[in-house]
């Protein structure tokens, strides 16, 4: 699709709970062994918030770290969307307690729940909001604790999911679209395939007087979301290369929804991508769900495995059903590490002369 002005990812950051919980922990809670979770699922420890700790905390903390690393003034925010399926209360939203908190007093503000697929849907959405012209930079958050919607008891689910939060900044650029190109789609007939029930309108309380507020537990059918994902990732990146102009074989890295590293491993092969293209951070956090692409980002940065100009897909599957992706250039430097470096070439050019 062709926009008025382009758009560019400026900032990336995280918002992780400070408890790390391995699969030797998860083996003294259910009928489970670290080689079994780590065969099936590529998992070895995951994060857990603790009972202080709530989604618009982790949030928040992301968001400050993506203005950290474009090195940007809060105030230039005029767009917060979250992507959440785990907010702290129906309203307000967790976009506009975000929105208070870092100080972004001119932003509009609202959440929007598209599963672990949110934050790709949350991406598209500030990309036609900057397209049109209608703000120039927007605050692009996925976070969820789903640690408080599972059963511990389950070790087909409960060993699958962390929590945190990961966040994106956009900006309007005249010169250049990096949002190269997207696509989202969903079926809403696949929804039971993966659901939390009881927590809505539809089941307002318990039955009884006065009324008590109950939650059910997150339910997977995991065979069914396999095959689900193993379809739904090649097509959703080989859209989004076509409405980007782009060829599959031109994407530098596949940045997908950290769901598992089976589904992870057989999308990429239906794509045709080696696995050295494959950005994973699913071993050491588990599914975060909307999380998880924005964090997955973060750490491949971090430790330089993606570089400046690289293309990137960012693709997501989850409840829904939904499933989309996002193809970017990545273009992006961090502020906080280059005014170090800055720092450390004046002291050392200084240093010389002397």
């Amino acid at each position: 699709m062709k926009f008025s002005h382009g758009a560019r990812l400026i900032g990336v950051g995280a918002g992780l709970p400070s408890a790390v919980v391995t699969n030797f922990d998860l083996e003294k809670l259910v009928d489970t062994s670290d080689e079994w979770i780590k065969t099936r699922t590529g998992i070895s420890e995951r994060r857990i918030a603790s009972e202080e700790e709530t989604t618009s905390q982790l949030a928040i903390a992301a968001a400050k770290d993506a203005i950290g690393y474009a090195g940007i003034d809060p105030q230039e925010i005029e767009l917060v969307v979250v992507a959440t399926s785990t907010p702290d209360n129906l309203y307000p939203s967790t976009a506009c307690m975000v929105q208070g908190a870092i100080g972004a007093t001119r932003a509009a503000a609202f959440d929007m729940e598209a599963a672990c697929t949110g934050i790709v849907y949350a991406l598209a959405v500030a990309q036609q909001f900057i397209g049109s012209g209608t703000f120039k930079c927007a605050l692009v958050i996925g976070v969820d604790i789903h640690s408080r919607f599972l059963n511990w008891s389950d070790r087909n689910t409960c060993i699958l999911f962390g929590d945190g939060a990961g966040a994106f900044l956009l900006k309007a650029d005249e010169n250049e679209n990096q949002m190269m190109g997207t696509y989202l789609r969903a079926d809403g007939t696949g929804g039971h395939l993966l659901h939390i029930p009881n927590t809505g309108s539809a089941y307002p309380h318990a039955g009884v007087t006065p009324p008590q507020a109950t939650h059910g537990f997150l339910e997977m059918n995991g065979r069914a979301i396999y095959e689900f994902a193993v379809n739904a990732v090649p097509e959703a990146v080989r859209a989004a290369c076509a409405d980007a102009g782009i060829g599959v074989e031109d994407v530098d890295f596949l940045i997908p929804h950290q769901a598992n590293m089976r589904i992870i491993k057989s999308a990429a092969e239906r794509l045709g991508m080696p696995p050295e293209k494959i950005v994973s951070n699913v071993n050491e956090m588990g599914n975060t769900s909307a999380a998880s692409i924005p964090l997955a980002m973060w750490q491949a940065l971090r430790r330089g495995q993606i570089q400046v100009g690289s293309t990137c897909a960012l693709v997501g599957f989850g409840g829904g059903l939904t499933w989309g992706a996002a193809i970017v250039k990545w273009t992006a430097v961090d502020k906080r590490k280059s005014n170090s470096d800055e720092c450390a070439q004046k002291i050392e050019a200084e240093t010389s002369t002397i």
